[in-house]
This record gives structure tokens, sequence and C-alpha cells, in this order.
């Protein structure tokens, strides 16, 4: 049986997207007209099929292979391979490496301190404004999770000196290119350029700091740099992780801290609710020890319900290799498997009431009722997101930080409205009233 869709376009489908003001819009209408498994045109792959069924989904959890096309925009970020697209004989060993650092409690634990001590530096700096001037929440949580991942990654005291920098230079990048994938035309001529001059700082700050930890001698294998180094990779690959690591880190923990926090001044009883745990567990204290987070249970219905409703990263894809079966369909080998991650999230089959903020779908109870790939913030099999576990843990730890000592209410004639770009951001930034909570 054919995969049901919408005709071909001759534009590579980016009228219909455009049309229904943005991709993720297009996969609803498309969902809701075709059904769980739908066949369409997508920017960077022609032909791509979008499974939009948990159960479904499941039957595609093996796949180890990306498309090409649909990641060269990250191509420029890497000089030894594109490492989102890597082949599965060379992507298992490093995702094997990365896993080693990335989700161990050792690092996690190693790393703790000096990520609360950048969290409650910024609990205080919000605490001075007293409900003053709003706080763009995307800006400032980016620049606090960059500095996190630049102490885990790069040891982080010449990156940190540049994060603004740092963080330009990225969105500098990932817009040039991001654009030229979707065919943007370029409002500013000078703009392939600054890409290019944004790149070439990126790359010169890594590799500085890669020579002065490799100069120093350092090798811990709870540090990003010290097991690549370990593990015999070649500066090259060293600097594409590292850049790599970067990227993915800064964006998700920011844009997910920033999203609970917008759902949160939306829904206030959620929000005394947070804070009552947190003074439970905490009592007096600022912050939580490590061994705290796993007490926080409901904190951690809230971060899981944020994701739900705005995904950091809203899509994902895999490319078949052999022929595959879904359901009544047959998928030949070749084909863009499409992730579309956030209508997934807003099932009605498994989540009543989608767009409702409702934290108790996150109890084990709740959780053993639904489809295992009903929720799917950080990606499915072998090429889910390797920092999952660390980027939940600076979340658990920036929210409790935060929500101890403020309350955040929405900023009075700001609208916020989600855009599709590399994450899911807002498009005019988050922009919230911040109190001590009295």
């Amino acid at each position: 049986m054919h995969v049901p869709g919408p005709e071909h376009q001759a534009d590579g489908g980016l009228s219909a997207v455009a049309a229904a003001g943005g991709l993720h819009q297009y996969q609803l209408r498309l969902h809701d007209t075709y059904g769980p498994v739908v066949r369409f045109q997508l920017p960077g792959a022609d032909t791509a099929v979008s499974v939009a069924d948990p159960v479904l989904l499941e039957a595609t959890a093996h796949l180890d292979e990306r498309p090409d096309k649909l990641f060269a925009f990250l191509d420029p970020l890497c000089e030894a391979g594109n490492l989102q697209v890597l082949p599965a004989d060379e992507h298992t060993p490093w995702r094997r490496l990365m896993l080693s650092v990335l989700a161990g409690r050792p690092a996690h634990e190693r790393h703790f301190a000096r990520f609360t001590q950048l969290a409650l530096e910024l609990a205080d700096r919000w605490a001075g404004r007293d409900g003053g001037e709003p706080v763009e929440l995307q800006r400032e949580l980016t620049a606090l999770s960059l500095r996190m991942i630049c102490g885990f990654a790069l040891g982080g005291a010449e990156a940190e000196a540049d994060v603004d920098r740092i963080v330009a230079a990225f969105e500098e990048v990932l817009t040039e290119h991001l654009g030229r994938l979707y065919q943007v035309p370029r409002a500013d001529p000078r703009s392939a350029d600054r890409a290019d001059e944004a790149l070439a700082y990126l790359r010169g700050t890594v590799d500085r700091v890669v020579a002065a930890h490799r100069s120093g001698g350092r090798t811990d294998r709870s540090d990003l740099i010290g097991a690549l180094v370990e593990a015999g990779e070649r500066p090259a690959r060293i600097r594409d992780t590292v850049m790599m690591t970067l990227l993915a880190a800064h964006h998700t923990t920011g844009v997910a801290v920033s999203w609970t926090l917008h759902l949160l001044g939306r829904h206030p009883d959620a929000a005394d609710r947070v804070a009552a745990e947190l003074d439970q567990v905490l009592g007096e204290r600022a912050a939580p020890d490590f061994s705290d987070l796993r007490r926080l249970t409901y904190l951690d219905m809230v971060l899981k319900e944020s994701m739900r409703l705005f995904p950091p990263g809203p899509y994902g894809a895999r490319e078949t290799t052999d022929d595959l079966v879904l359901g009544p369909y047959e998928i030949p080998a070749g084909t863009t498997v499409f992730y579309p991650f956030w209508a997934l999230h807003l099932n009605p089959e498994h989540w009543p009431n989608p767009e409702r903020f409702d934290p108790e779908r996150f109890t084990p109870q709740e959780v053993a009722k639904r489809p295992r790939y009903a929720y799917v913030p950080f990606g499915i099999g072998p090429r889910s997101c390797e920092g999952a576990a660390l980027a939940t843990v600076e979340a658990q730890l920036v929210l409790a930080v935060l929500l101890k000592r403020l309350r955040f209410w929405p900023a009075p004639g700001h609208e916020v409205t989600p855009v599709e770009r590399f994450v899911l951001w807002a498009r005019d930034g988050i922009r919230m009233t911040v109190r001590p909570r009295g």
C-alpha cells in the first residue's frame, strides 16, 4: 500500500510549509488529513515519510543512518565529517565514547558545584531587579547553559570570558546555513562573510582551549576533551566534537528552562506546588545537592510536561537502509523517515486535551499507560541525544535554584510565539517579570 500524502510540488514543498505557517503546523495538518503515516516533500530530502504514531514509530527505532542533505547545513562546523551523519560503523564507537562522558554520574557530580555556582549567580542578578525591567529568558538562560557546557567541555575560563560572542557566533553561522537549506533570500549581502568570520572565531576559540588542555596533560575521562584525547581521536575530530557539543548543549538546556518558566508563569498553581516541594526538600538551602534532584519529583514532572509541549528539538530524521514495513505501508530503502516530535507529543490518542499544561501526565501510573515513544524530547534509537542525561541534570538544577528564590510572571503586553529553528525558539523572546518569593 502506498503512503498517502499531498500532490508533488515543483518548489519542493516550500510554499505548502509557508502557507501552513511553519513546518509544525504543516505536520499537524498533514496528519489530521492523511493519518498517522504521511508522505510529503521536505527541503533537503525531497520526499519524506512522517510518522506521528508512537506504536508505528517503534519499528523505526533501530535506524542508525541520517539523510545527508537534511543535515548538510551543519557541514561547516565539522572538518572530519559531519557528526550528525557519520556512517553507522563510525558513529557507534564515537557515540559510545560520548555516552561514557556525557551520561555518566561521575562527570555530572564532578561539575555539579560549578553548575550550582553559575545558577546562584544568575539568581542573584535577577533577584536584584525585584520586578523592574523584564528578563529576556532565552538570551540569559542560553548564555548560562553555554557557560555550563564550556566548563564541562573546555575547562571554562577562556570561553566564559567571551560567552556573548560565542552565542552570537553560533547564531550567525546557523542562521546563514539554515537559510541556505530553506532557500531564504539574504537580506544582507554580507551575511555569508559574517558567517565565515563567526565560524573562524569559533574554531579558533576551541583550538586554543584544546591546545591548552593537551599541553597541560589533562586526560580525566570525566572531562570531554580528556576522554577524546585518551581515546586517540585526531585533532580535527576533537574540535568537531567540542563544537557540536557546545552547539547542542547551550541551545537545548537554555531553551527547555525558558519554556518551563514561561509555562509556570501562566500556571500559578503549579508554580506554588513547585515552590512548596523545594521548601520541603531543601529547607533553608538555596540550592540542591546532586542527590536531592531525585527527590524533586514534581519539578521533574513539570520539566517533562514543558518538553512535551515545547520540545527543544522539534524534529528528527533517519534514512532507511533496507525496505521497512510500517503498519500497512512498505517504505523502500533510501527513504527519509521524519520524526515530528511536536506532533507526537500532541497526539490526542495518547495525550487527552493535548495542548493543556498538566504535569500530572507524568506520574508513574500515567506514564505506564502510554506507548514508549509517545514522549521523545531527546529522540529515539542509536541517534538519540547523547547529552540527554547531562541536559536533564542542568535543567533540574537551574530550575530548582531559580524557583527556590524567585517567582516569574508574564511581562505585560509581550506575546510569546514559538518558531522552528535549529531548536524550538520564541520569535520575540520570552520576557518575564521576576520578583523574589515573599
